[in-house]
């Protein structure tokens, strides 16, 4: 029996970057795309809990239409009028809620059966350092792994204002993630552990290096959007500083060099290195 993959993002069903991953692990697995209907980014592990959330079989479409939307943070997705390009065997839905309601409402009603991976990207704009915090497409990552299925996030580190479309996954590089979630599929990640992976932006494929995530913090986060109401109203934003950028053993090191980073991340966020300091500090408190 092929393996069951289920494939979700947080740019929305329509992106570029989840039909490209999705079409580089179907020649070998069943995939279910459960995606939400819009763009979602920014959405991290939230939940719609507040109000009730549908999903909507997708038909395949041999014609396509390009409109470009940008969004907020600077990138571009460019969606399509229909979802064209698909292998036909790809089984194609849409949510109106957030990328973990996606993973949660599929595991429950959509599937077959439990999936063997469940993977979220191929993300336009990157989700290396601390953007992990906030990125949706992780958020259903981590849904995954809480759920102990294998689970992994793609992101594609992106300038300012460029697409997907500009600078799209080389076929070299969709093979070698292929190969990756083949064996992944197969062999598991360890428990409670799943992978972020961001890819550069390259026409060749360099190779995977393992490495953590770069210590690093965003500024300049607002930036001034008229308000029809006369209000103050500002679009979120911002610039990242990479705070150890002489580092070598970083994702962003990694990115830079020219290697897809992946940085293997646990669910459980206890800081077990600083238990006994903590319980030092509270000893002497007593």
């Amino acid at each position: 029996m092929s393996p069951l993959i289920l494939i979700t993002n947080d740019d929305g069903y329509l992106a570029a970057g989840i039909r490209a991953l999705a079409t580089a692990v179907a020649p070998f697995a069943e995939v279910y795309v459960v995606a939400p209907d819009g763009a979602r980014s920014g959405t991290a592990a939230s939940i719609s809990s507040t109000a009730p959330v549908s999903y909507r079989p997708i038909a395949h479409s041999q014609s396509s239409s390009p409109q470009t939307a940008p969004l907020t943070n600077g990138f571009a997705v460019t969606p399509m009028a229909t979802p064209s390009g698909y292998p036909s065997s790809i089984h194609l839905f849409t949510c109106s809620g957030t990328p973990v309601d996606c993973v949660k409402l599929a595991m429950e009603q959509i599937l077959p059966r439990r999936p063997d991976l469940i993977l979220s990207g191929i993300n336009h704009g990157d989700n290396a350092s601390i953007s992990v915090h906030y990125s949706g497409t992780m958020g259903a990552v981590f849904e995954g792994c809480m759920k102990s299925i294998p689970s992994i996030g793609f992101s594609l580190w992106l300038q300012r204002g460029q697409r997907y479309e500009d600078v799209p996954v080389s076929d070299a590089t969709l093979a070698a993630i292929s190969s990756l979630c083949r064996r992944v599929a197969a062999e598991g990640l360890p428990q409670d552990v799943c992978l972020n992976i961001n890819l550069p932006a390259s026409p060749i494929f360099r190779g995977w290096q393992v490495c953590r995530q770069a210590r690093g913090q965003w500024t300049a986060e607002w930036a001034d959007a008229t308000n029809p109401h006369g209000l103050h109203a500002y679009w979120l934003t911002g610039t990242f500083t990479d705070l150890e950028p002489e580092a070598t053993d970083t994702d962003f090191s990694a990115l830079r060099a020219g290697y897809c980073s992946v940085v293997p991340i646990t669910v459980d966020m206890t800081a077990h290195a600083a238990r006994n300091t903590v319980q030092q500090m509270l000893s002497e408190l007593s």
